[in-house]
């Protein structure tokens, strides 16, 4: 079976500098806010071209945090996108700020800049533009919408590390830049993991003292906190990886392209690309009307696909009835009754994307 990812792949593929990382942090003895940690957000910092990184515990902390430390509070508004991971939204709800929906441009599948000017009311304080699949959203009508209403702007990174817009790396754009590490992600590590970008010091210092119970570093809890913390075997595995990540990235656009030959001319819909934008391809999403079908077919020859995401947030349970803007979403709605996620990570053979696209079109021939 081809999985949709394969983090086990990845790990074999760096092998040798994730060992000598591992036992480099165990023969050193810290475990927690170390060397490792510290060298990996300087790293970080100057791969985004920020001025700052913050490591945390994982990709939903890193909004949490971010949030607060932007001075988002209780009763405020966040504009975001139900098309994501639920994590997104929990992460606003967790920093005690209230969720608004806008709906997504049904070619990118991010926040549509005229649904995000829509749903602004006196309440909102700030916009979570999550970059979805591995490419932008439209971050500069983002941004512009931000400024005039005197908004923050916060990036949801989690798929689109090492992506760009205008030459930028996404995540240097808004006031923070949040990222997950989970293993399957673009830059994964061996477990949990998190990272913050900003280009604000103050921002920076109040992240940092967030993440670790509002500590000063007299240990005096100047605010309250939280326990978000990377550990050291998590940054040493992320500083092996962070070494590959763009030369990891364009195997994906080369298997991105191999993908785009072969199905140019199927019903299927392929991925759209942002104009002056690069794509990561953290996933490789088509849209089919026929999915459950597909999928299914898929299956039987031998292909994992999966589908990122089947049931949009306002649908959940926890969350149905309850968030403003559910109402108005009809591209989000179509999109999940249609993506389907084909297997996409660096280690993935050409061989075994000819395998998916020639079991993709017998699906429909």
């Amino acid at each position: 079976m081809i999985p949709c990812s394969n983090p086990k792949a990845q790990y074999l593929a760096h092998q040798a500098g994730i060992d000598a990382a591992l036992r480099a942090v165990l023969d050193g003895g810290q475990l927690i806010l170390g060397p490792e940690v510290k060298a990996f957000e300087s790293e970080f910092a100057a791969y985004i071209g920020v001025g700052h990184a913050v490591g945390v515990a994982n990709g939903t902390d890193a909004i949490v945090v971010a949030l607060r430390a932007l001075g988002i509070r209780a009763g405020d508004e966040v504009i975001t996108t139900a098309h994501t991971a639920v994590a997104t939204v929990a992460a606003i709800e967790l920093a005690g700020a209230t969720p608004v929906f806008a709906d997504i441009d049904p070619r990118s599948f991010t926040l549509d800049p005229a649904a995000v000017q829509r749903a602004i009311t006196a309440r909102t304080k700030a916009i979570v533009a999550v970059h979805l699949y591995g490419q932008s959203a439209d971050i500069d009508a983002l941004q512009a919408l931000a400024r005039r209403h005197g908004l923050r702007l916060v990036e949801d990174c989690a798929q689109a590390h090492g992506a760009r817009s205008a030459g930028r790396r996404l995540g240097s754009i808004g006031d923070v830049g949040c990222y997950s590490c989970y293993p399957t992600k673009n830059l994964g590590a061996l477990g949990d993991g998190g990272v913050l970008v900003t280009n604000d010091a103050e921002v920076a210092a109040r992240c940092r003292r967030l993440r670790e119970y509002g500590w000063t570093e007299s240990r005096d809890a100047a605010e309250p906190g939280m326990n978000s913390r990377l550990d050291e075997l998590q940054a040493a595995v992320l500083r092996v990886k962070l070494a590959a990540l763009d030369a990891d990235n364009e195997r994906r656009r080369a298997l991105a392209a191999r993908y785009d030959t072969a199905l140019a001319g199927t019903p299927f819909e392929l991925p759209a690309v942002r104009a002056n934008s690069t794509h990561v391809y953290h996933l490789y999403v088509v849209r089919t009307r026929e999915r459950a079908r597909v999928q299914a077919h898929l299956r039987e020859r031998g292909v994992a696909a999966g589908i990122h995401y089947a049931v949009p947030v306002h649908l959940q349970t926890a969350y149905r009835g309850r968030i403003a803007g559910a109402s108005a979403l009809p591209e989000t709605e179509r999109a999940a009754l249609e993506v389907l996620s084909l297997p996409m990570y660096p280690e993935l053979t050409p061989a075994e994307v000819d395998q998916v696209c020639a079991a993709l079109k017998s699906a429909v021939s």
